[in-house]
């Protein structure tokens, strides 16, 4: 998958051939060409980023006590944040991952993310990775280091030096660490360890200070994620990587920048040229005798010189240009690219203004958005609450008192592809006519678990007054 990986990836920063190249004038003379874009494909990413996850996604437990703690969680951390950058990336090289970082010192677990050149799938079938590995660049004392992580299930043989096992510490090092700390102490079978290990550029092992060597989560739930969009991968069969949404959409990319660099240039080469007779230019000594004439103007080529000519002193062209089929084929490569990537044709499609439409205009009739929308949601759903059972178990063993969560849902805030406010009063109306239980419109709209929802509607009765 690498060399597909690494070719999305520019497409991303549109870099590449089809960008920067070179040409050959009328005379055999080389020269640079840039082909202006803008970037088609990051939009795309962007754009599926933006109607995934936004800051009014909920994760919600039926503990309520974990759906707060995980609330406060993400707003401290800013997790939804980097979710969203994550979610982009993913969609654009095919694959992203969440995985735990824990500062066992300070008793804190974040979630880092990683894009598809970080991810090393160890351990996969069909139901998806069990084992993986990231790799990352740290920076210690100055020096740049490379650090891989490998995210482990269960007591197996070292993948670095013979005779190293997980979880085996020397006697110094373990009376070293006060109480009972998780580093290295064995763990249990079926949790995941985190192994981490730092090479220099040279590719010799290095062991900077701080950095747990082996550290058992206590996790039963693999500390990692694998973020990939709902597309099947179609260029290596049983490959644990995904595909990017772009990749059979790469010629609708190469239209849109062609039809836009074509109307730049149009405009570009469109200017008023003006021609100007001999008789209007000064003339100076050039300090060898001859006799040259003083420029004046832009230096952008509007004004040109008519050789021994005295007549028309002043003669003014403008050319025709051709913005408006320029900009048709504009529009129908657009439409070609948002319906190749999942968003339906009218997506991309241009307003009378000439602007693109944005995500929060989208139309709640667009029915092949809606249905990739919904398969995405699936595919991420599952990623994020997988990451979510790890972060508590990690934080249980840390000490961190809380409940099971038992299942986690994520509640994907659908307010700019369809009607919440209308959806909203529809479930209102069945409230009122005994369709829906009171408690259960709560948990739906504000992510709260029945006993959470029940509760609030039982104290409310609690203060109505009796009727005679």
């Amino acid at each position: 998958m690498e060399p597909h990986i690494r070719a999305w990836d520019r497409w991303m920063r549109a870099l590449g051939d089809f960008y920067d190249y070179r040409d050959t004038d009328g005379v055999g003379r080389v020269y640079e060409v840039h082909r202006r874009s803008i970037h088609p494909a990051m939009r795309v990413c962007r754009e599926w980023g933006s109607l995934l996850l936004n800051d009014r996604t909920q994760v919600a437990c039926e503990a309520q006590a974990c759906t707060d703690w995980l609330a406060a969680w993400m707003a401290r951390t800013g997790f939804l944040a980097s979710a969203q950058e994550c979610v982009v990336r993913a969609f654009g090289l095919g694959t992203g991952a969440w995985a735990l970082w824990v500062d066992a010192g300070s008793r804190e677990v974040r979630v880092r993310r990683y894009d598809a050149r970080m991810v090393v799938p160890l351990t996969w079938d069909e139901e998806g990775v069990t084992e993986c590995a990231f790799v990352t660049r740290a920076f210690w004392r100055g020096r740049a280091v490379d650090q891989v992580q490998l995210h482990l299930k269960g007591a197996a043989d070292a993948f670095f030096s013979p005779g190293e096992k997980l979880g085996r510490v020397s006697a110094a090092a373990r009376s070293s660490r006060p109480g009972s700390s998780p580093l290295e102490n064995g763990g249990t079978e079926g949790t995941y360890r985190i192994v981490t290990a730092c090479f220099d550029r040279d590719g010799n092992r290095v062991e900077p200070e701080g950095v747990c060597p082996v550290y058992d989560t206590g996790s039963a739930w693999p500390t990692f994620s694998i973020v990939k969009p709902a597309v099947d991968n179609t260029r290596v069969d049983m490959s644990p990587y995904g595909q990017s949404v772009f990749a059979d959409a790469v010629d609708a990319i190469q239209a849109v920048d062609l039809c836009y660099d074509a109307m730049m240039s149009e405009i570009d080469n469109g200017k008023m040229r003006v021609f100007l007779s001999d008789v209007m230019f000064d003339v100076e000594r050039d300090g060898k005798g001859g006799r040259v004439s003083i420029p004046f103007g832009k230096a952008d080529c509007t004004v040109f010189r008519k050789v021994m000519s005295t007549e028309d002193t002043i003669h003014e062209f403008a050319p025709t240009l051709r913005t408006e089929a320029q900009a048709r084929a504009f529009r129908v490569a657009l439409q070609t690219l948002g319906d190749l990537c999942g968003f339906g044709i009218n997506y991309f499609d241009l307003e009378n203004v000439g602007y693109v439409k944005t995500a929060t205009e989208v139309s709640a009739d667009n029915s092949a958005l809606m249905r990739n929308i919904r398969r995405h949601e699936h595919a991420l759903e599952g990623a994020i609450a997988g990451i979510c059972h790890a972060l508590l178990a990690a934080e249980r063993a840390l000490g961190v008192e809380l409940p099971d969560e038992g299942a986690v849902r994520v509640a994907f805030d659908d307010s700019i592809i369809t009607d919440t406010t209308a959806e909203k009063k529809q479930d209102m109306d069945e409230v009122e006519a005994g369709l829906m239980e009171p408690w259960e419109y709560r948990a739906k709209w504000y992510g709260e678990d029945e006993v959470t929802a029940r509760g609030v509607f039982g104290r409310a009765s609690e203060h109505v007054l009796p009727t005679a």
